[in-house]
């Protein structure tokens, strides 16, 4: 994983019973500010995806009943740890959509926090104009203002 970061630490128990992946750095330092980190690897070697969140004073990704159980792993055990941001990231984007971002820091910010899936359904929606520029640059304004709207996806047309 070449932005990612390995580490090794002991699961955590947080309040109501939860079990959390304590994520020792800051990732808005590592990675860049975003509203929400979303990241994927591994815990002790089994696949996982999650959103940094906060326990208390430190930062973690909550690791579910179900998924503990079908691993095997619970609060106190040592693991080893991969993690990275999931999905495309600004540096992936095509020229002209990272710059549509840079230029509106309300939907670049959005953007960075929407979790693949909606990153992903934008840029497909932008890259299937590659053939027609000025479509192109329509879609793209039409992404930007709904990215400084808020809206997590593109409204389906009727």
């Amino acid at each position: 994983m070449s932005s990612g970061i390995t580490y090794s630490t002991s699961l955590a128990a947080g309040s109501r019973g939860r079990v959390y992946l304590p994520v020792p750095f800051d990732p808005d330092e590592r990675w860049g500010q975003k509203v929400e980190h979303h990241l994927r690897g591994t815990v002790g070697g089994c696949d996982l995806r999650g959103t940094v969140e906060t326990f208390g004073s430190e930062l973690g990704i909550v690791l579910g009943p179900a998924w503990r159980r079908d691993r095997g792993f619970s609060a106190g055990d040592q693991v080893d740890v991969s993690l990275e941001p999931e999905g495309l990231q600004r540096d992936d984007l095509d020229p002209d959509m990272a710059e549509a971002l840079a230029a509106s820091p309300a939907a670049g910010q959005f953007f960075d926090g929407l979790a693949q899936f909606y990153r992903t359904a934008y840029i497909r929606w932008i890259s299937a104009t590659k053939r027609n520029p000025e479509q192109r640059l329509v879609r793209l304004a039409e992404v930007v203002r709904l990215l400084e709207a808020g809206v997590k996806e593109r409204p389906k047309a009727p």
